[in-house]
């Protein structure tokens, strides 16, 4: 599985020990960068990189993970989720289906951390579980349809 990884200059030396920790466990480990302080900037091009299937997920970071998070969901395809815990890092492709995960390294010890990038990674999505239509109408709401476009009005 190829994972592509991205941080503001804040969580670079985490981002470091996330991806070393990828590597020891087999995933090959996309490097964003860590040096660009408009975090936005970084969130985009892993975001783009996951939706546009060129990376099979994404890990995200910066002091708290909400930035990265935020910036992450305006790409079209990209499904970021903020996680702080194991639960929401299992849940987050169970429930949700998300393709990016965003930490903080303020936040979030290293070794909980590295628990959650291996729940995130070892569990896959099925589309015919009970979560199966909630996500199906997150997609329909970033596609927008014309029964939504109304609701806008």
């Amino acid at each position: 599985m190829k994972i592509a990884v991205g941080c503001d200059p804040n969580a670079k030396e985490f981002k470091n020990q996330i991806m070393e920790y990828l590597q020891e466990t087999g995933y090959e480990a996309v490097d964003f960068g860590s040096d660009d302080p408009i975090y936005a900037n970084v969130a985009a091009k892993v975001a783009e990189t996951v939706a546009a299937g060129e990376c099979d997920r994404g890990i995200l970071l910066c002091g708290t993970g909400i930035g990265m998070c935020l910036a992450a969901n305006k790409i079209k395809g990209a499904y970021a989720a903020l996680v702080n815990n194991v639960f929401q890092a299992q849940r987050a492709v169970l429930s949700n289906n998300a393709n990016i995960i965003t930490m903080g390294s303020q936040v979030t010890g290293i070794e909980v951390a590295k628990m959650m990038v291996r729940e995130y990674l070892t569990h896959s999505f099925d589309p015919e579980s009970r979560s199966g239509s909630k996500v199906r109408r997150i997609v329909e709401l970033e596609r927008g349809t014309a029964e939504d476009e109304k609701r806008r009005m």
